[in-house]
């Protein structure tokens, strides 16, 4: 097996790595949005609250909005870089950062929380 089919072959599995990497990424946002939404309902009907607006509600569909899309981004990335990796004359050219995307997303989602928690005390 020559130089080249042995970095191919480092590259493809490097590439299975960040995939798996980014579906646990995925799932746990998910989660956690799911979870957020879930634990609050549960806690406002023992108590008795009506909230009309429903904050947790939208911070817990952004959170798994957010899961669903990196999942989409890192699938649709891992299928470009398998096509490259089959190219003869495979060259390294840089993407987009999905986790550039995702820090940028979670810093807003974060900023909503925090002022949606300030305006409500």
């Amino acid at each position: 097996m020559s130089n080249l089919e042995l970095a191919k072959k480092r590259n493809r599995a490097a590439a299975e790595r960040t995939l798996m990497a980014w579906i646990r990424t995925s799932i746990s946002l998910i989660s956690f949005g799911f979870g957020i939404d879930k634990i609050v309902s549960v806690l406002n009907e023992a108590v008795g609250v009506n909230n009309p607006i429903r904050f947790t509600r939208i911070l817990g569909l952004a959170f798994v909005s957010l899961g669903t899309l990196a999942m989409l981004g890192a699938t649709v990335q891992h299928r470009q870089e398998l096509r490259n990796i089959r190219k003869e004359n495979y060259t390294y050219v840089p993407d987009i950062s999905i986790s550039f995307i995702v820090s940028i997303a979670l810093f807003g989602i974060g900023l909503f929380a925090f002022f949606g928690i300030l305006l409500s005390i």
